[in-house]
């Protein structure tokens, strides 16, 4: 009885040595069997069917700005307004398109990773006596805006029918204050979070 006592424990011993042996030294030995980790991160879309041109959708395409993977990306939208009510207005173009900037993302395009910084109430008017042409006047100073909303308001009228031409609008706000030509560059649309380039209005202004 004692000798098999005897060989039962060497065998236990030998098996500590050995697994002491495989942990030490260079740690803990590879396996072969595949561990899953889960799936890889997926980066934002930033892509939505575009369904603006689809037969019977009523109203006027428009083309916004919104935020995605913090920056600006351009979404084909549609306005209820007849086109005859907005064409040719720069004034209803911009009420259209910043009432579009307002508007929540539908369900496709949040799930495309889309959101909108411009929050109402918000109103765009014709500029002021005195003012340059093509100047239209938000009823907050656009100073004031949150910087991200500004930029996606600066770039959606810039490249519309309401800018100023060369990729600039020229905005002011309620007030007696002179408006200001901004530009949206594309350097805004990476970084809309930074400061609106400001471009000359008077003579000569680009």
């Amino acid at each position: 009885m004692r000798r098999r006592r005897t060989g039962a424990g060497a065998l236990l011993a030998a098996g500590a040595v050995l697994a002491a042996g495989l942990l030490s030294g260079c740690g803990i030995r590879t396996t072969s069997v595949p561990v899953d980790a889960g799936a890889a991160p997926t980066r934002v879309p930033c892509n939505v069917t575009d369904e603006s041109s689809a037969p019977g959708v009523p109203g006027v395409p428009l083309r916004v700005y919104l935020l995605c993977g913090a920056q600006l990306e351009r979404v084909d939208r549609r306005s209820p307004l007849p086109e005859e009510k907005t064409v040719g207005d720069p004034v209803r173009t911009a009420s259209a398109l910043l009432t579009q900037l307002e508007t929540e993302p539908s369900d496709g395009e949040r799930q495309a990773g889309f959101a909108t910084a411009v929050k109402g109430p918000l109103v765009v008017t014709a500029g002021h006596r005195g003012d340059p042409k093509g100047t239209l006047r938000l009823s907050r100073q656009p100073e004031d805006l949150p910087p991200t909303a500004f930029a996606q308001i600066v770039c959606t009228f810039a490249e519309s029918a309401a800018g100023a031409g060369g990729d600039t609008v020229v905005l002011g706000g309620p007030g007696p204050y002179e408006p200001r030509r901004y530009r949206c560059t594309q350097e805004l649309k990476e970084r809309p979070d930074s400061a609106v380039q400001t471009v000359q209005t008077g003579p000569g202004a680009s």
